[in-house]
């Protein structure tokens, strides 16, 4: 092949594929068609991190469709209230929420299982159950019977015990106890004498300050400093066992993300994902300096002792009994999460406890 032949076939080569690539942003476009969605949270604004799960999602989908599919995020309230995102996910008022699935356990206990249970599984734990566990899929065969479609959108982190008017030493301590505690976590604490109660979160400081409630939880120190609890109930307890590692979802209207296109779908879930690992570490990142601030500014910190936290344990199995017996759809997902629990915890206890520990020690003795 001579030198101006193969100049000029290379010539003919260019402009076909300067055509190819005009010819297909047209398919290109029409595959990411104009999608505007409203998502409702359950969430206030003033708790920017978990709130901001939502804002983090809306941010990554419309980045990565040029702005052609749109989230428009409502505060709880705003649309609906917080505790009721999921009913108007799931009749078609908006598309999507986010949202804590534990809020709807009175409906079916089912609901808890896919957020948080008492003494299931942390952060790290309940994630692995959801992405490599089959929990994912388990969670969404019970969501939709309920007309949604749900993935992890966050995680807390293991969440603090609660802000108490007085030193809680041991069970005897608990009884007639009047604490703001929601959900499953309320149903185990009845069995030791405490009255569960349900406050908004914007109630709880002046019920506490008033006396009306003796104690009460909420989240952990980032965004418990914010309501100022340390001022009227200064004895700051934890573990909180009932949220070890506390799951919130990003849920969607099931005919509305099934009525996506395939690659929307996906964008979807990886969005989910990544919106789930940022909300954990920006939690990891702004709780310690918030501890410090509330130790400081005069909350007692102390850890439930052994005598409580093994009677507690001993309830919540008590409850669990009871509705694996009623209910089938319970049974299997907690089946599996306990199966996935024992495994975990066999292995968290050697390279990962002891480094941890000994890290600790170091921290501890001024070393870092």
């Amino acid at each position: 092949m001579d030198r101006r032949s193969f100049i000029k076939r290379a010539g003919f080569g260019g402009v076909g594929a300067v055509a190819a690539t005009t010819l297909a942003a047209p398919a290109i476009a029409q595959s990411s068609p104009k999608v505007n969605w409203r998502l409702a949270s359950s969430f206030p604004k003033s708790l920017d991190t978990i709130y901001g799960g939502a804002e983090v999602l809306s941010k990554y989908v419309s980045e990565a469709t040029d702005g052609n599919f749109q989230i428009q995020v409502f505060a709880a309230g705003e649309i609906v209230p917080g505790l009721q995102a999921a009913d108007a996910t799931a009749a078609g008022t908006v598309e999507a929420c986010h949202t804590v699935s534990y809020y709807y356990w009175g409906k079916d206990p089912v609901w808890a299982l896919g957020a948080a249970v008492p003494f299931a599984l942390n952060a790290r734990g309940m994630n692995a159950w959801h992405y490599h566990g089959g929990g994912i899929d388990m969670f969404n065969e019970f969501l939709a019977t309920q007309g949604l479609v749900g993935y992890p959108g966050g995680n807390t982190g293991v969440q603090m015990g609660g802000w108490f008017r007085k030193e809680i030493k041991t069970v005897a301590d608990m009884q007639g106890l009047k604490m703001r505690i929601g959900g499953f976590a309320g149903k185990v604490v009845e069995k030791l004498g405490v009255v569960p109660q349900q406050i908004a979160g914007g109630d709880i400081y002046p019920s506490l300050e008033k006396g009306t409630i003796d104690a009460a939880e909420w989240v952990g120190p980032y965004d418990d400093e914010k309501l100022g609890f340390y001022k009227v109930a200064p004895y700051y307890y934890y573990p909180g066992w009932w949220e070890g590692g506390p799951t919130v979802h990003a849920m969607f209207n099931k005919a509305a993300f099934d009525g996506l296109p395939k690659n929307y779908q996906s964008l979807l879930r990886t969005a989910c994902q990544a919106t789930d690992a940022n909300m954990l570490q920006k939690y990891d990142y702004l709780n310690p300096a918030a501890i410090k601030r509330l130790v400081g500014a005069g909350a007692k910190l102390s850890p439930y002792s052994p005598e409580i936290l093994s009677a507690c344990f001993d309830a919540a199995n008590e409850v669990y009994a009871g509705m694996e017996a009623s209910n089938p759809t319970f049974k299997k997902i907690w089946e599996s999460i306990k199966a996935f629990r024992g495994e975990y915890y066999l292995n968290a206890q050697i390279a990962e406890y002891n480094y941890d520990t000994f890290m600790m020690i170091q921290q501890r003795g001024g070393k870092l």
